[in-house]
């Protein structure tokens, strides 16, 4: 089963996406659905409201009186926070119940308006938001019969655009026609949403081709703060971006490297964990190369795991805290960021290196690499740095 987040702001073409990735075959589970269903006449839900804010949110039919309960609550922050004690616990449990009736092979989509707001992100395999610019907004909120001051203010209430492009693996932008928007969903869905799904049901990582340098990309950080936090959730300990794209400014081979501080045996009592949350151990990875000043190859022992995303490549490492590899992993990448010299060496490195596969593209570096770990231990030495 893949899960989805999706969101985006009000009036962005939420339930345009979420439609078309129906039509598609994706099971969808819509939170405004879900929280509209568990106060219904009859429900505790309702009798909770009726109790929190009085009679007068019920209407003569006995359903409840949205634009009553709004009256109440927008503008007044204590208001909302109880009424979300209300709804959010059984709107939570009632997507508990549709998910686990959810086929093996589900594509979940889960339409989240607060995704952002709640910190949701981490607990999909990847988060889709659809945007478009606030007036095209306003206007569509406008078709809907609100006034252009009730629209502006219920924008303004959501979160930011900065804040929705942290969580987004998937930026839609609605600003233009409707056929672009779904040709867009049709490609991620083709290209990426069935792949992904399969590869995390087959507990199989995507297929890698040979290394490849690029140029630094300036959203690898963003990147791997996504991947950070999920792993976060389903480690439960220090999970950090390690390896050359965490290096601001470094050419490197578009890789999204973290480490994992976990003992072995708590590797092993995760593993399925890591695989349902999209990655799979890769068997053959028990082992990094002993340096002469540690050689004991039992010391430098390790799990990997990858990412089963069939367009976002991730490496995941998990080594004990102490031992001589996972302190190798934080203090090199912790050098070059503070040393412009041996970044542009190693780069130089890197670019002269000639492999067809990632084993060989680290033994050619290998011989560099001894050298400058003594020169990164000197220079932590020197500067007072700690893992």
């Amino acid at each position: 089963m893949l899960r989805i987040g999706l969101s985006g702001g009000i009036g962005s073409g939420k339930s345009t996406v979420a439609g078309r990735l129906v039509e598609h075959g994706a099971v969808l589970i819509d939170a405004d659905v879900l929280s509209r269903e568990v106060v219904q006449p009859g429900t505790d839900g309702l009798a909770e409201i009726a109790a929190a804010f009085g009679p007068g949110v019920i209407g003569a039919d006995g359903a409840l009186d949205r634009a009553a309960l709004a009256a109440k609550v927008f503008g007044d922050a204590t208001a909302r926070e109880t009424l979300n004690g209300i709804v959010h616990p059984k709107v939570a449990a009632r997507t508990g119940e549709l998910l686990a009736q959810a086929p093996a092979d589900a594509v979940v989509v889960h339409d989240v308006p607060l995704l952002v707001e709640k910190n949701y992100a981490p607990l999909y395999h990847l988060v889709i938001i659809v945007d478009a610019p606030v007036d095209t907004r306003v206007r569509r909120l406008l078709s809907r019969g609100l006034t252009e001051d009730d629209a502006r203010a219920r924008i303004a209430a959501q979160t930011t655009e900065e804040a929705r492009r942290a969580v987004a693996d998937v930026w839609l932008d609605n600003s233009g026609t409707p056929d672009v928007l779904l040709a867009e969903v049709d490609a991620l869905w083709a290209d990426r949403l069935v792949r992904y799904e399969a590869n995390v049901r087959h507990r199989r990582h995507a297929p890698r081709g040979a290394p490849r340098l690029v140029d630094p990309d300036p959203t690898w950080p963003a990147q791997a703060r996504r991947v950070v936090e999920r792993l976060k959730v389903v480690t439960g300990g220090r999970v950090e971006h390690i390896g050359s794209t965490s290096v601001p400014g470094l050419a490197a081979k578009d890789v999204i490297d973290v480490q994992v501080t976990a003992s072995l045996d708590h590797a092993e009592a995760i593993e399925d964990a890591l695989a349902d949350a999209g990655f799979p151990r890769a068997h053959g990875f028990e082992q990094d190369t002993p340096h002469p000043a540690d050689a004991d190859p039992v010391r430098w022992r390790k799990r990997t795991h990858v990412g089963a995303d069939p367009v976002r490549w991730v490496n995941v490492h998990l080594r004990p805290e102490g031992a001589p590899n996972w302190r190798q992993a934080l203090l090199f990448p912790a050098w070059l960021r503070a040393d412009d010299a041996a970044r542009a060496e190693y780069e130089a490195v890197k670019r002269a290196v000639v492999a067809d596969d990632i084993p060989s593209y680290a033994e050619a570096k290998e011989p560099w690499f001894l050298g400058a770990m003594a020169r990164a231990e000197k220079w932590a030495a020197e500067t007072g740095w700690t893992p």
